[in-house]
């Protein structure tokens, strides 16, 4: 495989692409791109939300899954928590409801994330992996258009507070091609520059953490902070014809789809249709969140995919930081059984390695909340099952199956409307590709592709 990036922007894919031709390791891409998403992609992540990593090391053959998502709170002293707001937010013809404000933020873990990557794998220095990042947070950097339109869908949220200077700067929303500015990530990222990720739960962005937490009567105390810890773990293997998959389980249902679903014939979309909603449906809540992926791989053939998420978003954002706090108490899909304090809350994510006998064949992930199952699936099978390039699987129309409703992007012809009536299900036809269908990313052997949907970009080395 070629040394490649695939990410949710195109500066976050050149953030990658500018680490690996400085001589960085896959993880240092990562560690670098994912740090530029933290400033072009804050309508989808951030550095205070939490993610999922697996990184496959190609000197030793080793895969392993960082796990540093969000932690449940309450370590510290009991607080009384400020009450949440509730919103329904429009996916297309869906509303999705999520409540949101301070005692929505869990305790955030990308932070320590990265780092970990860095440490376990990484070959440059830390702060030469913030460098991309602190020049966009100091340029400024262009909205693209599908994060334009995810903007209009969270203004309630991104505009609640301190985030209508951010995202409404002349009074209404920014639009596609329009600078977005914030010049407190420049701060945010000298100090994680500087003081390392430990920054985020000793140092500098702690104490204003707290002091947030304190004024606004938030969750998250000190002691919450100093007792996280990004946990490396050993993946979820699943086999889908010849191929070798290792990604992570939990509430994605990835492996198991993989497994149930069955190839049919390339000509036969009906048939393709109804094999994709049987190894789907199974299983698995109804919903949504925003996310975002990269997918990295180096010239000496490691990789690294890293999902990160802040959720919705809580509507506050750090004093003199411009660090927009996760939602994630708030995301009803994520409220699965006990939440104890300092325990990991669950997730969806499903960063995805598939291997062959001759070796890493693809490196995937996806970002969409439930959708996040529906795209992956699709891709991953679409380049493995039938041999399609990158960019034609990730191209492709979509279907996502949600209760009774199978919702299907424009492309599918009628027999496959028919075989699907036949076959019981309600079909919403939707009038434009969305990025309510998720967003992939993906690095294989005949290139790399972003996802279009969410503006997303890819970059071969060579």
């Amino acid at each position: 495989m070629k040394a490649a990036v695939a990410a949710g922007h195109p500066a976050t894919a050149q953030a990658g692409a500018e680490i690996l031709a400085d001589g960085g390791s896959a993880a240092d891409a990562a560690v670098g791109a994912c740090l530029a998403s933290c400033v072009a992609e804050t309508v989808m992540t951030g550095l205070l939300g939490g993610g999922h990593a697996i990184h496959f090391d190609a000197g030793s053959g080793a895969t392993a899954n960082l796990d540093c998502f969000v932690a449940v709170p309450g370590l510290g002293e009991k607080r009384e928590a400020a009450p949440l707001v509730e919103l329904r937010v429009p996916f297309g013809e869906e509303l999705v409801h999520y409540a949101v404000g301070v005692a929505s933020c869990a305790v955030p873990g990308v932070p320590a994330g990265l780092g970990e990557l860095w440490r376990r794998h990484g070959s440059l220095p830390w702060s030469r992996l913030c460098e991309p990042a602190l020049r966009l947070a100091r340029e400024g950097v262009r909205m693209p258009p599908a994060h334009a339109s995810c903007l209009v869908m969270l203004a309630p949220v991104m505009t609640m507070s301190e985030g209508a200077r951010i995202y409404a700067p002349a009074g209404r929303l920014l639009g596609g091609g329009e600078r977005l500015d914030q010049p407190g990530l420049v701060l945010a990222l000298e100090a994680l520059a500087e003081e390392g990720p430990e920054t985020a739960y000793t140092g500098s962005l702690a104490d204003a953490f707290v002091a947030l937490m304190d004024e606004r009567g938030g969750r998250v105390s000190r002691a919450d902070l100093l007792a996280y810890r990004a946990v490396w773990d050993e993946p979820v293997q699943a086999s889908h014809g010849a191929w070798d998959v290792r990604t992570r389980s939990d509430l994605s249902g990835v492996p198991a789809a993989l497994a149930r679903l069955r190839t049919v014939p390339d000509d036969d979309q009906a048939a393709r249709a109804l094999e994709l909603l049987e190894a789907l449906v199974p299983g698995g809540p109804s919903g949504g969140g925003h996310t975002t992926n990269l997918t990295v791989v180096d010239r000496d053939g490691s990789a690294c995919v890293l999902t990160t998420s802040l959720g919705l978003g809580s509507g506050d954002w750090l004093s003199g930081y411009d660090l927009h706090l996760n939602s994630m108490l708030g995301e009803a899909d994520l409220l699965v059984g006990e939440l104890e304090p300092g325990r990991r809350m669950r997730s969806m994510m499903a960063p995805l390695l598939a291997f062959d006998s001759a070796g890493l064949a693809l490196a995937a992930g996806a970002a969409g909340g439930t959708r996040l199952r529906s795209a992956l699936v699709q891709v991953v099978s679409a380049i493995l099952d039938e041999g399609l390039g990158p960019t034609e699987a990730v191209d492709r129309p979509r279907l996502h199956p949600a209760g009774s409703i199978v919702h299907l992007e424009p492309g599918f012809g009628q027999p496959v409307r028919d075989a699907l009536a036949r076959a019981g299900w309600q079909v919403a036809e939707w009038r434009e590709r969305h990025h309510y269908f998720g967003g992939v990313s993906v690095v294989a052997r005949a290139g790399a592709a972003g996802d279009p949907r969410r503006s997303g970009a890819a970059l071969l080395l060579g």
